[in-house]
């Protein structure tokens, strides 16, 4: 039959969900780009310094530190949700162009800080299986 297959795909548990998410290097970059866009102008530079920091997180990611990456993305996500959410914003303003970026940038942050805190706190270092 053409519609049916054999092979029964693998169901992942929500923990390997959210630990892939945690241990991917695309996020925190993607949230690096969504804060630029944002603060660059008129440029603001409290913000603007979580830029550099979740870029050197992708890159010690990419260089094999996943768990070590996971947990840094995760407090400084936390720490930018923190101070975006003490600015307030007038309701019709949250429907534009600018408010939909902010609002799509603190999901994403909220979403980094639970995947990388869970990676940080229950997953294993190189040195910790030996």
């Amino acid at each position: 039959m053409a519609g049916t297959d054999t092979t029964e795909e693998t169901k992942k548990s929500l923990y390997q969900v959210v630990r892939k998410w945690g241990e991917n290097p695309l996020p925190p970059t993607l949230l690096a780009t969504l804060i630029s866009a944002q603060h660059m102008r008129p440029f603001q530079l409290l913000p603007m310094t979580f830029v550099p920091v979740l870029l050197f997180t992708s890159y010690t990611n990419l260089n094999g530190f996943e768990r070590d990456s996971a947990g840094i993305g995760a407090a400084w996500s936390g720490l930018y949700l923190l101070l975006a959410s003490r600015r307030k914003q007038v309701f019709m303003k949250k429907w534009g162009a600018r408010g939909i970026v902010r609002g799509g940038t603190m999901g994403l942050c909220f979403v980094n800080m639970v995947a990388g805190g869970l990676t940080y706190a229950l997953g294993k270092n190189e040195e910790d299986e030996e």
